[in-house]
């Protein structure tokens, strides 16, 4: 019995959500409103004490961390299709685009999604309610993140981020037009597909069209295509925080 606590199906959460889709392994889905601060709230905490989403448990086990999450799921479903190479090397290759994604485009792309989702959340509450909710955070860094959105990320650490999804974008474009197939590793659909559409492929466009357009990565944006077009990114991205 698997059941995932997220949010909506992009970034972190939809990371986690497309990697069960694609396997197709079944599993109960808890939403978490990250608009009520659901993710510091005692029961939720009990599951995961860092607060943060998602949060995987299996067979009352509980696994975080979404590159790792989705790692578990290639060893402990191994009957599923896999989204992870058979040869070392490869599987090598694989983790090191992941841990170039998590490292740098995640914290990139994180700093502007926080500046207009996370900001506009925080400025919707009084100053003493705010408090009161932060206060419940369990991470000091993500308390000073949360406070930093409300009044709103200084424009030089914008441009900073910025300028890493562009390289990361041009890298996109190198890798992709020496690839032997239509996927990130060639022919393979890999977890690395997955790292970087979550976090910097549905919204290159909407969130950095001076970046993500034709002109500058066709190939990057071809290959944005091809994931949706999946059943299982697709099945994932449909997902809707219940009535």
């Amino acid at each position: 019995m698997i059941t995932l606590y997220h949010y909506v199906p992009v970034a972190n959460g939809g990371k986690v959500l497309m990697a069960l889709h694609e396997k197709g392994i079944p599993f109960e889905s808890r939403w978490i409103d990250l608009h009520i601060f659901q993710q510091h709230s005692p029961d939720y905490l009990a599951i995961n004490p860092e607060g943060q989403v998602p949060a995987l448990v299996h067979d009352g086990v509980v696994i975080t961390q979404t590159s790792v999450i989705n790692e578990y799921l290639e060893d402990a479903f191994p009957d599923t299709p896999s989204l992870r190479p058979a040869e070392p090397l490869a599987v090598a290759r694989m983790r090191q685009w992941n841990k170039y994604i998590d490292d740098h485009v995640m914290q990139a792309v994180s700093i502007h999604g926080w500046q207009m989702g996370a900001g506009k959340i925080a400025r919707g509450y009084s100053d003493e309610e705010f408090e009161r909710l932060v206060a419940r955070i369990p991470l000091k860094q993500q308390q000073i993140k949360w406070r930093t959105a409300r009044a709103g990320f200084p424009q030089e650490k914008l441009d900073e981020c910025t300028q890493t999804v562009a390289e990361a974008v041009a890298k996109m474009e190198v890798q992709l037009a020496g690839s032997r197939g239509p996927w990130l590793m060639g022919e393979m659909f890999t977890l690395a597909d997955i790292n970087f559409y979550a976090y910097c492929g549905g919204a290159l466009e909407a969130m950095f069209p001076q970046i993500g357009n034709r002109e500058t990565c066709p190939l990057l944006l071809d290959w944005v295509d091809r994931v949706a077009a999946r059943p299982g990114i697709a099945k994932a991205l449909a997902t809707k925080a219940p009535a």
